[in-house]
């Protein structure tokens, strides 16, 4: 059958066009992103601005013609931690329904991790063991871990790249105190949070998924994606700690000429890789595997699975 998933997350709405049946790995037919900054469009009181939704409403007007053309038998769509958090959410997904005629179903944190981890599980098979799984968006970062397809920890943080960017850096690029405040921040976060991750067991496998992640992969020599799916790609946490202090005097728009790494996301690549450099310390893992399925992927393969079940 032919899925459309629409994906509104904190940095891009994407959508994603796949042929797939229970038991296959989905086949992209198409996908095709739109770059709207929802995370960093907020009001003072933390409402998405106007001018954010009618962009929201504008890009999806657009994959909805795309979704016709291609004939597809159904669309998940589905929200994360942008339309999550704004105070004006409810009057947010209210507006898209009523000029789209699409329900956004709004995933909860919690969720997001698990359906993540459902997907990395699926590309690595069991032989991974007890799987750790991190994932860096814009407005939060998701932790998993578990011996099976469900995780037994999942978490997510309010550390997503863009969000620690919107409220901790006010200069480009940003001031020393801005990154030790953002630091301090992040560990506390991360502490709190993941203290007791150890507790269910310890990991045999530790991966990473997601676009923050596959950048700093790259930028740390990593092959590109044109390269395909199937080469194994690592972060190693060496050189990850030895880009964040290159970074740190970087601008955004120096950050944009680095391998792989596209000026939309340039901007929030610092925090993005101090938020990955004090999970890898935390967690006291040397390395991160690059995994190339994530969220929407696992979105895709419960579904599936819904479908093999009523049959």
């Amino acid at each position: 059958m032919r899925l459309a998933v629409l994906d509104v997350g904190s940095n891009t709405l994407h959508l994603l066009v796949v042929d797939a049946h229970h038991g296959a790995a989905p086949s992209a037919a198409l996908s095709r992103k739109f770059e709207l900054k929802l995370a960093q469009a907020l009001n003072k009181d933390g409402e998405l601005k106007k001018s954010a939704i009618t962009n929201l409403i504008e890009a999806l007007h657009q994959c909805q013609d795309e979704i016709t053309k291609l004939d597809c038998e159904e669309t998940l769509a589905f929200a994360t931690s942008a339309i999550r958090d704004c105070t004006n959410s409810e009057e947010v997904l209210a507006q898209v329904l009523a000029e789209t005629g699409i329900e956004l179903q709004v995933l909860d944190g919690e969720h997001e991790a698990m359906l993540t981890f459902l997907a990395v599980r699926r590309w690595y098979g069991w032989s991974s063991g007890r799987l750790l799984v991190a994932d860096i968006g814009g407005g939060s970062l998701e932790v998993a871990q578990g011996n099976d397809e469900h995780p037994d920890f999942a978490a997510s943080l309010p550390l997503g790249a863009g969000r620690l960017t919107r409220d901790f850096f006010t200069s480009d690029p940003p001031d020393k105190s801005e990154i030790k405040a953002l630091r301090k921040y992040v560990r506390a976060t991360l502490a709190e949070e993941l203290g007791e991750i150890f507790a269910h067991g310890k990991p045999e496998h530790v991966v990473a998924t997601s676009k923050t992640f596959r950048q700093l992969a790259r930028i740390t020599g990593a092959a590109a994606s044109s390269q395909g799916p199937f080469i194994r790609r690592i972060l190693p946490a060496n050189e990850l700690s030895e880009w964040v202090e290159t970074m740190s005097s970087m601008s955004a728009v120096e950050r944009a000429t680095l391998p792989g790494v596209s000026s939309g996301r340039a901007e929030q690549l610092l925090a993005g890789a101090i938020v990955a450099e004090e999970t890898m310390d935390l967690l006291r893992v040397d390395m991160f595997e690059i995994c190339p399925w994530a969220l929407r992927e696992g979105i895709i393969l419960r579904r599936l699975d819904w479908f093999a079940d009523q049959d």
